[in-house]
């Protein structure tokens, strides 16, 4: 996926502020089981993904807990060092070889200063990130886990032959048994 369709998908800009944009992403590449952003961490960097698949996840006990997947077109940020420069939470782990784009938060943050097109496109950015997880959370607390599942197959079905069966079962909040349960019901 190019990167002028991967920032006009976040919010239209003009060709002349994709441009200046451009000028500070480069194409960066890692391998499966790199991880891209680490907990703990004030993340200096936002990823596009070009090509490939990753997951969140948080390791509170235990185990891990995956809470979100992306793909190509989406954007891998901590917001927590995004918004607030702070340390974040969550690792982001690559699930397959990935191509991305990057582009340093503080480059991002001159940009918005200079061209009020890149500044309405970080706030779309961000808006756009407060839905998915408000809407992660809702799911989480409002649906059964053969809901989710449904919703995960119908919205986003290359997750299933592209993510171990264990991440898919951690992200719906069920053990690997039970998702084989719901697996079979279909």
């Amino acid at each position: 996926m190019e990167i002028s369709q991967i920032l006009t998908e976040i919010y239209p800009l003009p060709p002349e502020s994709i441009t200046k944009m451009c000028e500070y992403i480069n194409e960066v590449s890692y391998p499966k089981g790199h991880i891209i952003l680490r907990a703990g961490k004030i993340e200096k960097k936002t990823f596009f993904i070009k090509k490939g698949v990753v997951r969140a996840f948080a390791t509170p006990g235990e185990n891990d807990i995956t809470f979100w997947f992306g793909e190509e077109g989406e954007t891998v940020l901590s917001m927590q060092s995004y918004v607030e420069n702070n340390k974040g939470y969550e690792h982001v782990e690559l699930l397959e070889n990935c191509d991305f784009y990057e582009v340093h938060i503080r480059d991002l943050q001159e940009l918005f200063k200079t061209d009020i097109h890149i500044s309405n496109w970080g706030r779309k950015l961000a808006e756009k990130e407060l839905v998915k997880i408000e809407k992660r959370l809702i799911s989480r607390e409002l649906q059964s886990a053969k809901q989710r599942y449904d919703e995960l197959i119908c919205t986003r079905p290359s997750l299933l032959q592209r993510v171990p069966l264990k991440f898919i079962a951690s992200y719906l909040g069920i053990t690997q048994v039970s998702l084989s349960r719901i697996r079979k019901e279909k």
